[in-house]
Order: C-alpha cells, then sequence, then structure tokens
C-alpha cells in the first residue's frame, strides 16, 4: 500500500506578520537556488509575492498548499518574477487528494496585482492556457470562478486594505523594465518591505523608515568584477546587473538610512553557496555601514515579526 510522505504544513491562521523567502536566486540558474518569489502570511490570508519558476513546488516544500493562494503581487514583468504563474493559477484552482485528506481548489478569482503593465502581460498569459481552463471546467468540473482574474494595477499607493492588513505600491527604479514597483505590507504592529528588483532609490528608504524587515535584492560587485576580469568576452553580461540592481554595500547604507531593524538580502548575484564562509563574503563590508542584523537569505526561509 502507498503511503503519501507527511507533509508539515503551517498553520492556517498567522497571528504575526510572516515572510517565506520561496526563490532567492536570479534569472541565472544555481543549485539550491529558486526563481524570485515571497509567501507573506497575515492572519488567515497568504500573499504571494512574485512567482517565479518552481513557485508550486517551493510553496509546498514550505508547508504552504497552493490551494491558499488567492492573491499574487507582481513587482514587475521579468521572466524571472512570473513565469511559475500557470502553475500557481491552475494549481491554486485545482482540489489536491492526499492519502489523508482533501485540499479544496481556490473557488473565488484569483486577484492580480501589479504595475500597470500587469493585465496585459499576464491576460496574454491566462489567454493562452484557455483549452486547458475550459476543460478542468467541463471535464474535471473545477468551479467556474476560479477560472477568473480580476487585476489591481497601481504603481503607487494602497493595494489592499482589510482586517487590519495594508500593503502599499510604490515606484522603484529597474529600467529598462518600467514600471517596477516594491510592496509595504503592514499587519499587527509590524511592518515588511520587498524591494522588488531596482537600483537604490529614495522611495525605499522612505517607505521602510523604521520597517521591521527590509527584504532587498542585492548583487555583489567585486565578485561580478571578478568574474568580468576572468572572463572578459562576456562582459556585457556581467556587467548589465550594476545598471539597473543594487549592490550589497548599497543594501546596508539603505538599511541605515532608513534605520531598518533586520535586513535580509535576496536574489543574489552571483548567488553564494548556502553556508556560512561563502555567505560571510558575500556580505563582506555591509556591517561596517549598517548597524543591525544581515541575512543573506536562503530558500525556505521563515521570517516570523512577533
Amino acid at each position: 500500500m502507498y503511503i503519501q510522505p507527511q507533509m508539515n504544513l503551517r498553520p492556517d491562521y498567522h497571528p504575526d506578520l510572516t515572510v517565506v523567502l520561496l526563490g532567492t536566486g536570479s534569472p541565472r540558474a544555481f543549485y539550491g537556488r529558486a526563481k524570485p518569489g515571497a509567501a507573506v502570511l497575515a492572519g488567515d490570508k497568504t500573499f504571494l509575492v512574485d512567482c517565479g519558476g518552481s513557485t508550486v513546488d517551493q510553496l509546498i516544500k514550505a508547508g504552504i498548499m497552493p490551494q491558499r493562494i488567492s492573491d499574487v503581487l507582481f513587482t514587475h514583468h521579468h521572466y524571472d518574477h512570473n513565469g511559475g504563474f500557470f502553475d500557481v493559477f491552475i494549481t491554486s484552482w485545482r482540489t489536491h487528494i492526499t492519502a489523508e485528506r482533501v485540499f479544496e481548489g481556490r473557488s473565488v478569482p484569483m486577484q492580480v496585482y501589479g504595475p500597470e503593465t500587469t493585465k496585459e502581460i499576464i491576460g496574454k498569459m491566462r489567454e493562452s492556457f484557455e483549452f486547458d481552463v475550459k476543460l478542468r471546467i467541463s471535464y474535471n468540473l473545477s468551479d467556474e470562478a476560479g477560472s477568473l482574474i480580476e487585476y489591481t494595477e497601481c504603481n503607487e499607493g494602497v493595494v489592499y486594505d482589510k482586517d487590519g492588513i495594508r500593503i502599499t505600491a510604490f515606484e522603484v527604479d529597474h529600467r529598462p523594465v518600467y514600471p517596477a514597483i516594491a510592496y509595504k505590507f503592514e499587519y499587527n504592529g509590524k511592518t515588511v518591505v520587498i524591494s522588488g528588483d531596482t537600483i537604490p532609490v529614495a522611495n525605499t528608504e522612505k517607505q521602510a523608515t523604521g520597517a521591521d524587515l527590509l527584504v532587498h535584492e542585492a548583487y555583489n560587485k567585486s565578485w561580478l568584477d571578478a568574474l568580468t576580469a576572468q572572463y572578459p568576452k562576456h562582459e556585457k553580461a556581467l556587467s548589465n546587473p550594476a545598471k539597473y540592481h543594487t549592490t550589497t554595500l548599497e543594501a546596508a547604507a539603505i538599511a541605515q538610512r532608513a534605520g531598518v531593524k533586520h535586513l535580509v538580502l535576496t536574489h543574489h548575484i552571483p548567488a553564494p553557496a548556502a553556508n556560512l564562509k561563502a555567505e560571510q563574503a558575500y556580505i563582506e563590508g555591509m556591517a561596517g555601514i549598517y548597524a543591525g542584523p544581515i541575512t543573506v537569505g536562503r530558500d525556505l526561509m521563515v521570517f516570523e515579526l512577533k
């Protein structure tokens, strides 16, 4: 008889604002680093911020069944931030069966938030799997409401304000990708800011002032410079991150000026190995700029703000 492995599920209700890093990588595939994404849990809500490839697998590893996802917030529309949407949309809609229980599929429209390009881009993705959707409605009898998407496009302002949960979108600078936004989550007296992809901007400092947690993208400039010197024919590809990303030292300066209580780095370029020695080398020089704790994000790390 087949016995399905036991899943360690996160609670249905989170009294404290909780962040789970689903993917801490970048467009460059690297062992142990999924494409970017984070789950933010507050009360009985689970919000998904970006959904790169492997998001569904990462959610399950984190103890979050995809059926809990009815709200997806995009920071921008590079493929590493939206490439897993098809899987998230369909899987969250489908009823899931294990040997022990049934997880009922999403029976409400998917709420999709993002910058002003979101409906055009995600709408086309949704059109591309209409064949699959129609079959699931007609043959699997999936709830038709779950096949729909409701969009909230907003570059600046409050995008969600219910049950004590407040989410604010604000513009950052990831040009040539425009618009690109970040998100501030407020719940139960705690604040989390997730930067998305961006160069250093005053807007991040403003919104992150006094934040309990700042999850900020970062790349290690000295590591990239060394690789460029070693592989000069790849100079363009290796130097491009400097044009629209933030260095580790710049992220430290942002956190210090904003008075952030805890800085977590993500979207690592180049990705360090997930061990203390490599991570200490990755953040070299940051402690001299930012006085607070620094965490090099790893996939499936959990931060509970009590």
